[in-house]
Parts: C-alpha cells; structure tokens; sequence
C-alpha cells in the first residue's frame, strides 16, 4: 500500500475494498422488530383494517403501514427510501416485517378507503389499551388522574398542480392539511384525516373528538372522569360551539382558545385593574377571568383573559406582525404615536372548567397556587384549582404541537410525497404510527423517565447504529462498535415485557 507522508508523519492511502454485505447502518432494527412482534403489532393492525386485497399471499395492510413507519423512523422521507434500505441486506435480515418496493407499497397504499381508516383507528385503539396495561402501576395511575384531549391541524406544503385533496391555504401555499386527536398524557396520536389546504376543521372537530376518547382505554377514562379531570384543548381554529357542547355530551370540560373579536375586547375593557393577577410560569403576564360567554355556548362557560406587557419601542412598525393583532386597537394606536410608553398584547380562552377563584363558577375556597410545570413522562400534572392554574394548564397545550413536530421531523409529515391522496393518507399515518411507536418503545422500556426522546436523538442513539452481523448456530449475532451503546438494554427490557396473548 502506498504512503503518503504530510507535516511530519506518515498517512496510509485509504482503498475501498468489497462491499460486505454483513454490515449495516441500522442495527436498532433489532430492537424495533422484537417491539413490534412483542406488542403484535402487525397483527392488530391486519385484525382492526383487515383484508385490502382478495388473494392472501403477499403484504398484508399491517406490513404496508408498519414497513413505512420503520423506514421514517430510519430517516426516509420519500418512498423510495424503501428502496434503499431494500439494499441494506443485513439490515433487512433483522427487520419484522419485508421492506417493501416504494412501488409495491404505493400500490398497495391506495386500496387503503374510510372502511379501512375506521379500521385502523380501531387497531390504534386496540395497541394503546394493550400498551397502557403493560405500564407500571405508578404510571398507569398518573394517566388515570387527568385525561386530555388535543386537537389541532398542520399544513403541509407541496409542490406539482397534479395532487389530489390539497387546496391552497390562507398563506398562499398548496397545501394538504392532517387534522390530529392526541391523548397528551400519554403522548399518543389516537385519530386523523387528512384535508385539504383549505378545509375548515371546525365542522369535523366534534367527530375527531369522538373517535379520539374512543381510542383511550376505558378503565383510564373512567378513572379520569370520576375525578373530573376528562379535558378537551384547542387553539382558536376550534372556536366553535359545536366542539363545547360536544365535549360536554361526552362527559368533558373544556377550554378553547377564542377569536379576539368584538365582544372579547368589550369584556377585556370591563376587567377591573385590580382584578389581574400574575400567571405561573410566564414572566410579565396577567390573569384574569370574566362571566362573558359566547351566545348558544354551554352553561357555566365563562372566560379567562391573560394579558402580556410589551414596550412601545418593541411594537413592529410593520402591519403584517402577528403580535400587532394581539393588542387592542386604541391601545396600539397609542403607542405607535408615542402617546403611550406600553401597551398589552391579549388571548382570550373560553372554557367551563371549575376554578375555585371564579365567583361565577365556584367549587371550593381555593388552595395556595403551587407553580405549575410541564409534566415530564411518569409524572403527575399539577392539581387544577384556580383561574391562574386552569390558563398556565392550557398553555401546554404544546404537547400536541409536539407531536406534530415528531410527525414532520421524527417522522416525514414534512412531505405528502405521491399525487395520489390515497397513498398521502397511509403516508400521514405511518408518521403519526412512528411517533406512537417511539414514544411506547420508550415508555414500556424505561428510558423515558428523564425526558422522552425526540425522534432525531432516538434514530441517532438506538436505532442507526453500525453492526456487524454475525451468523452462527442459526442465530443473528450482532457485533456493534466499542462504545457505549443503548441497544443491548433496550433488547434486554424488551424481551422482559409480556407475549401478547
């Protein structure tokens, strides 16, 4: 071999030599095929969808969708990442199910219609009660304690006249629009649909909500609602009453972020200054409630107003900031013209939630207010007893901004990536299935009770980790790099967790 010699030493040249087909980029396979056989997963999701074609040989509608939930949670982003771990021979040995042609599973993907979506929630449903039960106790009694039901949507752009099912959105962008329902606590994805672009959610948010309390096993929903602690959040995109009174049939409080209309500014304007106090956990704001209620809303609806002091020099000069629409009008003319040194930009939140501090909505004298933080896996959510806590609880409503972020980065919701809404729509939920996956991995192992891991840290700590692949008295035998590695315990607790019966 020639040497190359530079700055006072000598440097080998570096030769490719012959591909071995023993080695492999993603050995953390292991790890998700033993997850997905331990949990049956494959079989939950053939039993819930069931059959998408009349011959039974080939993949089933199981295989397709955890096939493409594995290949997202390896990083591909476009089908025909399917394809290039289809080269990965050693990789492909440990994986639980065939990793399909991109050809192949496009194909099947369209024969996916609402009989088959219903079905797949079902099997969704059927996953969660089953993972729930293998929970500790300590945990499983966390869940129990408080239930709250997400809602939101995302727009994902593309890009090409020729998709179906996306419209262009209020930004100007082509855009499909996945409308989610999580269970926060548990950090879980429970139902979906994908829109168009320009799609109202309200009108299907009371249906969402339904089948999303539908996917949340019954014992923990039962335990939640004995305490009243059964909550639905959303953001002003849900501002109907339509979703408030369906929350209440379903035995639900709920808290809705509002539109700052007319209305809202006149209850604003008749808040009395010493009836502000300060929010928890949010530096500069106040709280403060009022007995205004929409018209046609649910009884005992009232509303909480948090207001934030911002300087006159930080307003934007330009009219399109969205800060610029949270300040009422008066009040920002009068500090763009320097007749005011501040002004306060407003949310509004309209909800029915007992708060023992609201004279309108009384339930007992009210406790001295503890901070309240955002609960991290295996731990409880601070007690809701006062208008202060019921706002800094809505602020975290973040949790299901979470698990859109997991979907589009953890995942590849970023891309709708064929022409065919069919396909988009088993796309979209083999994201939100590798979300549900990673967080479950997590929980039903242990290594979440720090923090749970975002999807990238994940893939980059467990799952695309380099091995040899050893093969020896008909076992696979894998030989990972000299470093510290968490593969070998995550193995070790799967294998520990009880056979699905």
């Amino acid at each position: 071999m020639k040497r190359v010699r530079g700055r006072g030493r000598v440097r080998k040249r570096v030769r490719i030599g012959a591909p071995d087909p023993s080695l492999t980029g993603t050995s953390g396979v292991a790890a998700l095929a033993e997850f997905i056989e331990k949990l049956d997963l494959v079989g939950r999701l053939d039993r819930g969808i069931g059959a998408i074609k009349e011959r039974e040989r080939g993949a089933t509608a199981g295989q397709v969708l955890v096939s493409l939930a594995q290949c997202q949670l390896l990083g591909g982003d476009v089908l025909a990442a399917l394809d290039r771990q289809r080269q990965d021979v050693a990789g492909s040995a440990l994986s639980a199910v065939p990793v399909l042609a991109s050809t192949t599973a496009a194909g099947l993907a369209r024969r996916f219609g609402p009989a088959q979506l219903a079905g797949l929630e079902s099997a969704v449903a059927d996953l969660t009660g089953h993972a729930v039960g293998l929970l500790p106790a300590s945990r499983r009694a966390v869940l129990a304690a408080a239930v709250t039901v997400d809602l939101d949507s995302t727009d994902v752009e593309v890009y090409g006249p020729t998709k179906q099912g996306v419209a262009y959105n209020y930004h100007g962008q082509r855009a499909g629009r996945p409308h989610l329902g999580t269970w926060a606590e548990a950090g879980l994805t429970l139902a979906a649909e994908l829109l168009a672009g320009n799609e109202d959610v309200r009108p299907r948010a009371a249906d969402l909500l339904r089948r999303t309390l539908a996917g949340i096993p019954e014992d923990i929903r039962s335990a939640a609602a004995d305490w009243d602690r059964l909550r639905v959040r959303a953001d002003a995109g849900y501002f109907t009453a339509d979703l408030a009174h369906a929350a209440v049939a379903a035995g639900c409080d709920f808290a809705i972020a509002a539109k700052r209309n007319t209305a809202m500014w006149r209850a604003y304007a008749a808040i009395p200054e010493d009836a502000w106090g300060a929010a928890e956990g949010m530096p500069g704001a106040q709280v403060a409630a009022v007995d205004y209620a929409p018209q046609g809303w649910p009884p005992h609806t009232y509303t909480i107003v948090r207001r934030v002091r911002i300087e006159a020099e930080d307003i934007s000069d330009d009219p399109r900031s969205r800060r610029r629409r949270t300040i009422e009008k008066n009040q920002l003319t009068l500090a763009l013209e320097g007749a005011a040194t501040h002004a306060h930009a407003v949310s509004f939140i309209v909800t029915n939630i007992p708060a023992n501090d609201h004279p309108a909505n009384p339930t007992e004298p009210a406790e001295p207010a503890q901070p309240a933080e955002p609960a991290e896996p295996g731990e409880a959510a601070a007690p809701v007893a006062s208008i202060t806590q019921v706002e800094s609880w809505f602020r975290r409503r973040t949790d299901i901004e979470d698990r859109i972020r997991e979907a589009k980065l953890g995942a590849a919701l970023r891309h709708l990536p064929s022409g065919d809404h069919a396909i988009n729509t088993v796309w979209m939920w083999a994201a939100l299935l590798a979300g549900n996956i990673s967080v479950l991995l997590q929980a039903l192992t242990g290594i979440d009770q720090r923090h749970r891991a975002h999807g990238a840290r994940l893939r980059h700590e467990l799952l695309c980790v380099p091995a040899r692949i050893v093969r020896h008295g008909r076992q696979l035998i894998l030989r990972l790099p000299p470093d510290r590695q968490l593969l070998p315990t995550v193995l070790a607790r799967i294998r520990a967790l009880p056979t699905a019966a």
